[in-house]
């Protein structure tokens, strides 16, 4: 089978300056609920698609890179801010809504990493596996939406 087969996946920044492709299917698709996440993007959780590196390149535009930690490196469009890509500890990923089509992103998200880190204003109502921390040689904290008791979903609250 040549590469010519090999399915592309596009994303960009918000205003174009960047764009980037992949090759073929991710590794795995995770949530993270960490703080230097959080901060990086403004938002209170972030989908991240995990790739192997080599699959990536940038098409457009170069990317600024920050050191949001010393063995971790984000990138974001110089421009428009948008983030784009987390280089670190082993493992590269690129954000899951810079995808132009993120709505037909497969395989699905399969973990919320760094709950431990989760705000406690967010409610995971899915049956996804939790982890505290990382997700590498890790055991899920527990699966689905906190329940009560009497085996009810609790709404809103901390867990």
């Amino acid at each position: 089978m040549g590469s010519q087969n090999v399915e592309v996946t596009k994303g960009r920044c918000l205003c174009g300056d960047v764009r980037f492709e992949y090759r073929g299917p991710p590794i795995k698709v995770m949530h993270c609920h960490c703080e230097s996440c959080r901060r990086h993007s403004s938002s209170p959780i972030q989908t991240w698609v995990v790739l192997d590196k080599n699959s990536f390149r940038f098409t457009q535009g170069t990317p600024v890179a920050y050191m949001s930690s010393p063995d971790v490196e984000r990138t974001h469009c110089g421009r428009c801010g948008s983030p784009l890509t987390y280089d670190g500890r082993g493992g590269f990923s690129v954000l899951a809504c810079a995808l132009d089509d993120p709505a037909s992103l497969l395989p699905l998200p399969s973990c919320h990493a760094m709950a431990a880190e989760k705000l406690p204003w967010i409610e995971i109502a899915d049956e996804l596996p939790r982890y505290a921390h990382g997700t590498h040689n890790a055991t899920p904290e527990s699966y689905g939406p906190h329940r009560s008791t009497n085996g009810s979903s609790r709404v809103g609250g901390s867990p």
